[in-house]
């Protein structure tokens, strides 16, 4: 569970009482504005409100250890409303496929990642 802070917390199934929480953090800073958070293939993607980017976050130490850029993925002119933000992730782990979209955006988007190698 996120309520946008950096902090999440895992929530017993059944009771919903927490059964402990952790602080996301990139390097030393902690990521405030996480929004929609899903499990896939084990880590945690959280969105980070109001920008295009998708935190990818170890459960067990908060720690990002990557991020999905969406830039780019939705035209610009659906952007002229300012609560077109992206907010959805959800991933169909049977056939492996991850979808992304937000508040009135027109579509569902599915998307592959690609690593990218810096030199």
């Amino acid at each position: 569970m996120s309520d946008g802070t950096p902090a999440i917390r895992a929530l017993d199934i059944d009771t919903l009482i927490e059964k402990r929480h952790f602080t996301v953090q990139d390097g030393a800073t902690p990521i405030e504005q996480l929004n929609e958070l899903e499990f896939v293939e084990g880590e945690i993607f959280a969105n980070v409100w109001q920008t295009d980017r998708i935190a990818r976050i170890s459960p067990q130490s908060g720690r990002v250890v990557g991020w999905i850029d969406l830039k780019g993925l939705l035209s610009p002119i659906y952007h002229l409303e300012s609560g077109a933000v992206l907010n959805g992730i959800a991933y169909d782990s049977n056939r492996k496929r991850l979808f992304v979209t937000g508040k009135l955006w027109p579509s569902i988007f599915e998307i592959r990642l690609v690593p990218i190698h810096l030199q």
